[in-house]
């Protein structure tokens, strides 16, 4: 099983893709209960819909699904929400907070240290290391984290969330015209609603490399599956709601690829 795949290209721009895996090993797929083997909260498709959208691109992406341990998530384990309703670096429970192990078969916390050796650092080296090269390259490198999660969860918001979610932790990860550069594209798009800094600020992805003081900036869209998929198993894919987003994501991820300091 490849952990974690990589495709390279030449521009400033790379692309996070923590939540799109599926798989998992078969040790820890053991202690899962049937809730958990169903994989329900996964970033569906996200590969695919911003696939082929912008050249000279590149892409990181983990194939192990976020129920193994989430490299979205600090490694030590602290809450990104404080306060607030979340999932865990070894997720215990789903997005509804239903348990997702049988019962005794949680992990502990030697299980979670060895799956964050194991799959978290990996994936998180590998990102390192083309953020390091596209900024030895260009001077700067920015880091877009993509994201989606099912637009109704009563367990993490209350009501229906926006279209568009754009993270910056309070402006803190990127220089404020990229975050500005993206809200306008969102706000022009006809039909669809936007945040910013709202219920997602930005995980832990965004928050450890957004470093705008040192050239490197990281933003996160956390897109409303509503937007794109349909989101009750089978999850499939919705092309004509895919068609009328992906102009959207193409003029961002082009801003982004034009962008200088």
């Amino acid at each position: 099983m490849s952990l974690v795949e990589i495709t390279r290209g030449a521009g400033p721009l790379v692309l996070g893709l923590p939540h799109t895996g599926t798989d998992i090993p078969s040790d820890c797929m053991a202690r899962l209960n049937d809730r958990g083997r169903a994989i329900a909260d996964t970033d569906w498709h996200i590969h695919r819909l911003y696939g082929g959208l912008v050249g000279e691109v590149t892409t990181v992406r983990t194939t192990v699904h976020r129920y193994v341990i989430d490299v979205n998530r600090d490694p030590s384990g602290v809450s990104l929400y404080p306060g607030q309703n979340t999932t865990d670096l070894c997720p215990l429970t789903d997005f509804d907070g239903h348990p997702l192990y049988q019962p005794g078969q949680e992990p502990d916390a030697a299980e979670t240290a060895r799956r964050r050796a194991l799959y978290h650092a990996p994936y998180h080296a590998a990102l390192a290391a083309e953020l390091d090269r596209v900024h030895a390259q260009h001077g700067f490198a920015i880091l877009y984290d993509c994201h989606s999660i099912r637009s109704l969860i009563p367990f993490l918001f209350d009501g229906t969330l926006p279209d568009f979610n754009i993270g910056t932790n309070d402006g803190i990860t990127c220089d404020a015209r990229i975050a500005t550069a993206v809200q306008h594209i969102c706000a022009a798009a006809e039909g669809y609603t936007w945040v910013v800094n709202g219920r997602f600020k930005g995980g832990w992805t965004t928050r450890h490399y957004g470093r705008p003081g040192e050239g490197l900036h990281a933003i996160q869209m956390e897109l409303a599956q509503s937007t794109y998929m349909h989101e009750t198993p089978p999850w499939e894919f919705a092309d004509d709601h895919a068609a009328r987003l992906r102009p959207h994501l193409m003029s961002i991820l082009e801003t982004l690829s034009d962008w200088r300091p």
